[in-house]
């Protein structure tokens, strides 16, 4: 039998976004497997460009989940936390830039493939799927960082009443 992985966050809302985390990270790694494939020498002309329409379906189906999920940590979680650490500066800054910085990495990969990807040479598609690697890199730093700083933080410094009111906001599908 498959082990199951465990939440380690005791309040709901922060359970929810955590377990978020983990299917988005289930997502990612399907897509990102085809990413690395691209890196490895010996892959044909038209091999590169069916792996790339395979990716490009995957990432397709990945962005709305993510888009989701990020946009209730943008209207709800940083908010919340925010009234306590405040929004200025720290953690809750450099998170929202990786909110940018990943939508800019899929973005350019959609744009990029938005036309005849039969016309694309095998460096071409390799550049633009490094647009998915990279997303896949900031994505999962991201998720560390808000699994291990703000997270946490959120369980230690929020009151009750507060997150038990995120958890009502953050209780919806991002599917």
């Amino acid at each position: 039998m498959a082990e199951q992985a465990l939440l380690r966050f005791t309040e709901p809302g922060m359970r929810l976004l955590e377990n978020e985390h983990k299917y988005l990270s289930y997502l990612m790694e399907e897509w990102h497997a085809i990413v690395l494939e691209f890196e490895k020498d010996g892959m044909s002309l038209e091999v590169g460009r069916e792996k790339l329409k395979q990716l490009r379906q995957l990432l397709f189906q990945f962005v709305e989940p993510l888009k989701n999920h990020t946009d209730k940590e943008e209207e709800h979680f940083f908010p919340a936390l925010g009234t306590y650490i405040g929004f200025e500066q720290g953690p809750l800054v450099g998170i929202q830039e990786e909110h940018q910085e990943i939508d800019g990495y899929i973005g350019h990969f959609f744009h990029h493939t938005r036309g005849n990807i039969d016309l694309f040479s095998l460096e071409d598609i390799r550049t633009v799927a490094g647009n998915a690697g990279e997303a896949f890199e900031v994505l999962t730093v991201h998720f560390v960082k808000e699994e291990t700083v703000l997270f946490p933080m959120a369980e230690k410094l929020m009151k009750a009443v507060d997150q038990d009111e995120l958890f009502v906001k953050l209780n919806t599908l991002i599917t």
